[in-house]
């Protein structure tokens, strides 16, 4: 099936937009984005397929879409930002700013431990519920309440949802503000970017339909198999609260109950050229906007956590800063210096400071370990460049 490409790309980089047409072979339901900006203009813009099947709606070049773990790189740009300006310390421990997370042996562990998946809490050791995840004084409370799960110091696990809780508290204590409305304020409005941290009812008709290829759904169906507790698991669906998927046909962050909520880790919705102009944006003017110095930057993409988690796994491994992903096997970007976050199923932010390019790409249709679409559009770009 030929897939109809819309947008445009700047001569040069008709690789780009192959690879990009590439990635909707054999999937005749799968919708999508991408955007590059180099140099704060716009290089490539492109959409395509079908953002909701079930009515077959298709993808418009607004068309915003959850970006799952992409949030938690847009959340360590708030991070990043705040102690540029002063109000949090990578190095400094985090109850500093918020008292109560002392509790259950916590009182030592570092925002910069927080940040880079080291704190012991990536998964919760009750079980949580759907009415839990939407209640923000709930989980923070959870949060701050949890004995660790390893010992401190020992290692790390991906806090695949709850290091949204982590940051956005930090967030609002040293802010007043909700995570939401201090990225609106901070990023979303200045830079006229199409992305929510807590996506208003008014836009939820505009959000693209999620769907799950069947390679995942039958790896997070063998991992359901293993026996507890399996904490990795448990990360992705906080006990009851989620589906292992993250999504059903109607249910989890297809549901605009979860959507609505503030829900850091995992509940960002943006378009591809919101994406990539707010990565833009951290390295480079944007719109008149530099969201991040150079200094900064530095401190925040230093690796802080590599290799095989405390709970194991195969690689190849991610790469951490303080909540940045960095350049890896596991996620390829344009080489050394990158910095950004993917998001489960498929969908790439990130920014490179070298050549000043902000990228983004989302998609609707959420892939495993079999996923190569972003991987083969960010080799094209950096063949092309």
């Amino acid at each position: 099936m030929t897939i109809e490409v819309h947008g445009a790309v700047e001569p040069g980089f008709e690789p780009v937009a192959d690879a990009f047409a590439s990635a909707f072979a054999a999937r005749p339901t799968m919708g999508g984005a991408l955007h590059v900006i180099i140099g704060g203009q716009s290089i490539v813009d492109l959409w395509a397929g079908i953002a909701d099947e079930r009515i077959g709606r298709p993808w418009e070049r607004d068309t915003p879409s959850v970006v799952f773990s992409c949030t938690k790189g847009l959340m360590s740009i708030l991070i990043a930002r705040l102690v540029q300006d002063g109000k949090l310390d990578y190095e400094v421990p985090v109850v500093r700013y918020w008292p109560e997370f002392a509790q259950a042996g916590k009182a030592d562990i570092t925002v910069g431990q927080a940040l880079a998946h080291q704190a012991g809490l990536s998964a919760p050791r009750e079980d949580l519920t759907e009415d839990d995840i939407v209640d923000w004084n709930r989980m923070s409370a959870v949060m701050a309440a949890q004995e660790p799960l390893w010992p401190v110091g020992t290692g790390y696990a991906y806090h695949a949802l709850t290091h949204g809780w982590l940051t956005g508290e930090l967030v609002r204590r040293v802010t007043g503000k909700s995570a939401g409305t201090y990225f609106r304020e901070l990023i979303v409005d200045p830079l006229k970017a199409e992305a929510w941290i807590g996506l208003p009812d008014a836009q939820a008709d505009r959000a693209a339909h999620l769907q799950v290829s069947a390679p995942l759904s039958t790896l997070w169906a063998e991992e359901a198999k293993k026996p507890a507790p399996n904490w990795p698991y448990k990360a992705m669906t906080l006990g009851d609260a989620l589906p292992a998927d993250l999504v059903t046909n109607e249910g989890g962050f297809n549901c605009q109950r979860i959507r609505s909520a503030e829900i850091p880790g995992a509940g960002g919705v943006a378009t591809a050229k919101a994406l990539a102009t707010i990565w833009s944006a951290t390295v480079v003017p944007t719109k008149g906007i530099r969201l991040i110095d150079d200094s900064v930057i530095d401190t925040a993409t230093r690796t802080q956590s590599e290799g095989i988690s405390v709970f194991g796994g195969d690689p190849p491994f991610s790469r951490w800063g303080y909540g940045f992903q960095l350049d890896s096997e596991a996620r390829r970007y344009l080489g050394d210096g990158c910095f950004g976050h993917d998001g489960a199923g498929g969908q790439v932010g990130f920014a490179d400071p070298a050549r000043q390019i902000g990228f983004g790409f989302v998609t609707n249709w959420m892939m495993g370990p079999e996923d190569q679409r972003a991987t083969g559009i960010i080799s094209a770009l950096r063949q092309v460049i």
